[in-house]
């Protein structure tokens, strides 16, 4: 049973209790509609209170019931909502943790709500491509005005308990039993007001705003949500829905809802982040790999204090994991500390931390040049130049100054952590973290197993991930892992296609009109074009120019925005870039002396495919090889590590979503036109021919 029930003086408290999160499943909306019509139907009974076990009150509906169609007879939390609407009883929802999604909406039918200070409730359903979809659209714009609350459910943004009370959400916020502070309202209400649905209020757009502004307040919330096409379709669908609870009677307002919802569920963006929703539950799920208890991560090391070392330390910070720092240089040493303070003095200022807690997460990093002080270190991050050379040498340093069962990491971007390993003694305990920077900031983390990585220390890594709140995906140790090894396919094309002579800028935005945070060109700029230059001189089979255009650029020290002129140029103190005619020329002039034809005619169709079609054909090599696991895992690492749009769910999910065969024969077109860098990935080939998707494909660890 999910459903536990317990009367207390005429008011019977409901708990669902469904580890871990009380999902609203098909099976417990079932059971908890029973509860609501046995209650309704006893006269002993005159007020129900609704609450969670688990110190959680609900995460909102199961996933995994949008995944296919209902059976016609399963019941859903709209079931539960609209017996508790029509009920003669009074209602109160006891909160003690989240209440999202329908969960919330649940909350909402109630007549009144209590919560602990601890709880948050919110709306987040636009963070996978829906609308609330049981009342949420109709109710909360009554409760608290149409405008607050789109501002809520655009963002999925999640209230505190303070913030709810204050916004008019919570009746109560209540320390200590929230059940026994929930009876105590209903004793209070039972003779004034015992019965006090939302419903019932009209909808005002808040702020003083009067009615008649509805029309210019809408067409401004439809104007600040991105295109429809490029991930703003339920953004748009939210807005409308909104307009209905303000221009029709509730159950029209209601149906409207209902009607938005299910034409979502179903939408090519929706599909694509509920992919993306079940990929990053499974990224800790590796096939293949036997089970292994983690290490407890509760002392770290970072050798570097650059800013990833700098940034790595504020992400084990931000964790409550203590960290030593290792830097010989004095000068390095206090631009880290200026970072780091920085850091935390900002979330101050933000309200996200008080002074004192501030005070304390930089003690927590401790900035020295002695490696000594890593001896009771349970793992250490290399963050040095990325130089095998120098590498070598930590590792072998690393190896004598650490206890045995420490956990050795490089953050590599590209090298062989085999080489690494070889330096020490525990090659088992020696994998690589690859951070993206700003290490602090970007949620993804690439954990690279070696040939002898054991299967304990990857489980270690895992959990470090989920503890630094980073989604972990893992990878084989090939250059540039996935992430990287993708990237210089896709670097080659628009870099071809600006010889051919697309202009920079023009690739950019047609890329960022597909959905792309940045332009190619531009996140060049960013990452500093030496960057790119001396992979190429480490890896020349890796270049992504058929001229020498990186070789000039570097010549001419067009690094980037540190230098301010790379692929753009820059003014001083900014970071917009400005269209550059003189990297035109030089594209021009690299391109007559390798003696490729310029081009008219490029279509933004063109670009887009040779842009995205060499993610995917690089992508579907990586999982040949092993190197990925998963698609889901690459569309990941590509979502939260490189910024493709969410909305299309990855490269490999978007190569479903158009059509494998359609892609195999677009490559082919290319392979034939322009020349054997676009030979087909096997796998690519065989997914095509056989009608089938990479959805599903699944290769199994083969050694750790």
């Amino acid at each position: 049973m999910m459903i536990h029930t317990q009367d207390r003086d005429g008011v019977r408290v409901i708990t669902h209790d469904s580890p871990p999160v009380n999902a609203l499943s098909f099976a417990l909306s079932k059971e908890l509609l029973e509860a609501v019509t046995a209650a309704e139907g006893d006269p002993a009974i005159r007020a129900v209170v609704f609450t969670g076990a688990n110190r959680i009150f609900s995460a909102g509906a199961d996933v995994n019931d949008f995944r296919g169609d209902p059976q016609p007879d399963a019941k859903t939390i709209r079931d539960v909502i609209a017996a508790v609407e029509r009920g003669s009883k009074t209602y109160v929802a006891a909160i003690d943790g989240n209440a999202m999604g329908g969960g919330f909406e649940l909350s909402l039918t109630c007549d009144y709500r209590v919560a602990t200070p601890r709880s948050k409730v919110g709306l987040p359903e636009i963070r996978l491509g829906l609308i609330p979809g049981a009342g949420g659209t109709q109710r909360l714009p009554r409760l608290i005005g149409a405008q607050a609350a789109l501002d809520m459910m655009l963002k999925g943004k999640t209230v505190s308990a303070d913030e709810a009370k204050k916004k008019g959400i919570l009746d109560e916020v209540a320390e200590g039993d929230v059940v026994e502070a929930a009876l105590a309202l209903i004793a209070r209400v039972a003779a004034s007001e015992p019965k006090r649905r939302v419903s019932q209020r009209k909808v005002e757009i808040g702020g003083g705003i009067q009615a008649f502004a509805l029309p210019y307040v809408v067409a401004q919330a439809h104007k600040m949500c991105p295109p429809e096409e490029n991930g703003g379709f339920a953004a748009h669908k939210l807005v409308d829905a909104v307009q209905a609870a303000f221009e029709l009677p509730f159950p029209r307002g209601l149906a409207r809802e209902f009607r938005l919802f299910d034409e979502l569920v179903r939408s090519a963006p929706a599909q694509a982040l509920m992919h993306l929703f079940f990929a990053e539950r499974e990224l800790a799920k590796v096939p293949g790999l036997p089970a292994a208890e983690p290490l407890a991560i509760k002392k770290a090391g970072v050798i570097g204090a650059g800013t990833m070392g700098a940034g790595i330390a504020i992400t084990f910070a931000n964790a409550g994991i203590p960290v030593t720092v290792i830097e010989p240089k004095d000068e390095q040493i206090g631009k880290a500390k200026q970072m780091v303070f920085g850091m935390f003095m900002h979330q101050v200022k933000r309200g996200r931390l008080t002074q004192e807690e501030a005070w304390k997460l930089g003690q927590s990093i401790v900035f020295t040049d002695d490696y000594a002080e890593l001896s009771d270190a349970d793992l250490v991050v290399e963050a040095v130049f990325e130089s095998m050379d120098v590498k070598r040498q930590v590792f072998q340093k690393l190896d004598q100054v650490t206890k045995p069962e420490t956990v050795l990491a490089s953050n590599t971007s590209t090298l062989d952590i085999d080489a690494m390993a070889s330096q020490t003694t525990r090659p088992e305990k020696v994998l690589g973290l690859h951070f993206f920077a700003p290490a602090n900031i970007m949620q993804l983390l690439e954990i690279v197993r070696g040939s002898r990585t054991s299967p304990q220390t990857l489980a270690t890594a895992f959990k470090l991930a989920k503890d630094l709140r980073k989604s972990g995906v893992l990878s084989a140790n090939a250059f540039g892992f996935i992430g990287n090894r993708m990237l210089f396919d896709y670097a080659r094309e628009v870099v071809s296609l600006a010889e051919e002579g697309v202009p920079p800028h023009r690739v950019d935005a047609v890329l960022k009109g597909f959905g792309m945070a940045m332009g190619p060109f531009a996140m060049f700029d960013l990452s500093g074009v030496d960057v790119f230059w001396h992979i190429q001189q480490a890896r020349p089979e890796m270049g992504s120019a058929r001229t020498k255009i990186v070789d000039r650029m570097y010549e001419l020290k067009r690094l980037g925005q540190k230098t301010g002129a790379g692929f753009y140029t820059y003014e001083k103190g900014s970071r917009d870039p400005i269209p550059d005619p003189e990297i035109e020329r030089l594209f021009a002039e690299e391109a007559a002396r390798a003696g490729i034809a310029r081009r008219t005619g490029v279509t933004d169709d063109e670009i887009v495919k040779r842009a995205i079609y060499a993610l995917i054909n690089a992508g579907a090599n990586l999982l040949k090889d092993g190197v990925a696991l998963r698609p889901g895992d690459i569309d990941i690492v590509y979502i939260y590590g490189y910024g493709f749009p969410p909305h299309h769910g990855g490269p490999m999910w978007y190569a479903d979503e158009i059509g494998v065969a359609q892609v195999y024969a677009d490559v082919m077109s290319f392979r034939e036109r322009l020349g054997a860098q676009w030979e087909p990935s096997p796998l690519l080939a065989e997914i095509a021919r056989s009608g089938k998707k990479f959805a599903g494909y699944t290769k199994e660890l083969t050694h750790a």
